[in-house]
């Protein structure tokens, strides 16, 4: 039987945790204050409004600072964390209180473990080259492309032979699964939602966004500067994941990665690896986060 060793606790006086908590509101809302100008304009983009509706995390939550475990908050403004359950005041300050973690979330921090160390075990791929958007306008009707208001950089037929002569080999179902019917065939595989755990690697670009996902549906166990670091590495992903797609982006200043040739392939190649090596960091310290979680 392994015995844990007893956390290190960490006591910020007050001056200490509310600047960071500024320094955090700061950060997150360089990127969140445009969208939400945007959408009180009833204004679509179609890049960053993915990071909004797919991932389904309001960005005033995203604004909220939070410590993470074993921290300890110190002076009167920390009762400010109680109106949340799970915080709870000692003689040293208000902290998070892990022994009272919910069943249900302690469970899912045991799959979440499993799961990205699953991920993170698997050798990643490099040759998908950002063809998911392409499947996903493959043979479709125009009426029915996703962001129709934006023009294609090619017509539908030029698109179809460039799909046609690259291989479509996507790992992660979240993707696939908007693939048209006649590109889903084309796929090497056929990504299922059951088989999540044994597809999924840490090339993928969707896959390393998710880790936005992750951190903050562990929230508010997960230190707000954890969820702000996936948020942004998402920011960045979604980026490259629209800049290779067969939309012609230009007017909003995206300019293309042309994968349909081999440069672009290459220079897509580079930026994935990238951000893998951005991610795979994020992951363990993720994986230690459920950890911790489990612990109690």
């Amino acid at each position: 039987m392994t015995t844990l060793a007893a956390p290190s606790i960490t006591l910020l006086p007050e001056a200490v945790w509310t600047d960071r908590a500024r320094q955090h509101e700061a950060r997150v809302r360089r990127l969140t204050d445009p969208h939400q100008d945007r959408a009180s304009r009833g204004e679509p983009h179609p890049v960053w409004d993915f990071l909004f509706s797919y991932y389904a995390f309001r960005p005033a939550w995203l604004r909220r600072w939070h410590p993470g475990p074993d921290v300890v908050l110190g002076g009167e403004r920390a009762d400010e964390f109680l109106r949340w359950p799970a915080y709870r005041r000692t003689d040293a300050g208000v902290e998070l209180n892990l022994a009272a973690l919910p069943e249900k979330r302690r469970a899912f921090a045991v799959w979440l473990d499993g799961f990205l160390a699953a991920v993170g075990a698997r050798p990643p791929a490099y040759g998908c080259h950002g063809m998911h958007e392409w499947a996903m306008v493959y043979r479709e009707d125009p009426a029915a492309v996703r962001h129709s208001r934006w023009p294609l950089r090619f017509g539908p037929e030029e698109i179809a032979r460039i799909v046609e002569a690259s291989p479509l080999c996507c790992t992660h179902f979240d993707a696939f699964r908007f693939f048209t019917a006649a590109a889903r065939p084309r796929n090497v595989r056929q990504p299922t939602r059951a088989g999540v755990a044994d597809q999924e690697q840490r090339g993928c670009l969707h896959a390393n966004m998710d880790l936005y996902k992750w951190a903050f549906k562990l929230a508010p166990y997960a230190p707000a500067e954890l969820v702000a670091e996936c948020f942004e590495l998402a920011w960045d992903i979604r980026t490259l994941d629209m800049r290779a797609s067969p939309y012609d982006l230009r007017a909003l200043g995206f300019s293309a990665v042309a994968v349909e040739t081999p440069a672009g392939r290459a220079e897509y190649e580079a930026l994935q690896r990238g951000f893998t090596a951005r991610a795979d960091p994020l992951r363990e310290r993720l994986r230690a986060l459920c950890r911790r979680l489990q612990a109690g």
